[in-house]
């Protein structure tokens, strides 16, 4: 069984994300990113930076968004609330839920155009 990585450098991160390192620079700046640094000032990204960065490449590469555009929907995705059923209370959704939810459509997707061809 395959453990996840619980920090990734900048270089590990751009790899997985298939994005040059200045990408990531430029997003952090633009959209306020803060990871957590070494003493000598090296970036460390947790899982949840992870996740987000690859909820904004979707944002930016798949679906066109302009950056304040992204800007605005990393705020609303962290503010939309679900309803929980067992106790019907509002919880915030964790971007890795709706990471695998954006994915699993487009695997939905793929099959639907599989089918039809």
């Amino acid at each position: 069984m395959k453990m996840s990585k619980c920090q990734y450098r900048i270089g590990d991160l751009s790899k997985q994300l298939n994005i040059e390192k200045f990408v990531i620079r430029f997003w952090e700046k633009e959209l306020g990113i803060k990871p957590k640094r070494s003493k000598g000032g090296q970036r460390f990204y947790q899982e949840k930076d992870f996740k987000t960065f690859s909820t904004i490449k979707t944002l930016l590469y798949e679906k066109k968004f302009t950056i304040a555009g992204a800007k605005e929907e990393l705020i609303k995705i962290k503010r939309q609330p679900i309803k929980n059923l067992a106790t019907k209370e509002e919880q915030p959704v964790p971007i890795s839920y709706r990471q695998k939810l954006i994915n699993l459509k487009k695997q939905l997707l793929k099959l639907k155009l599989n089918l039809e061809s």
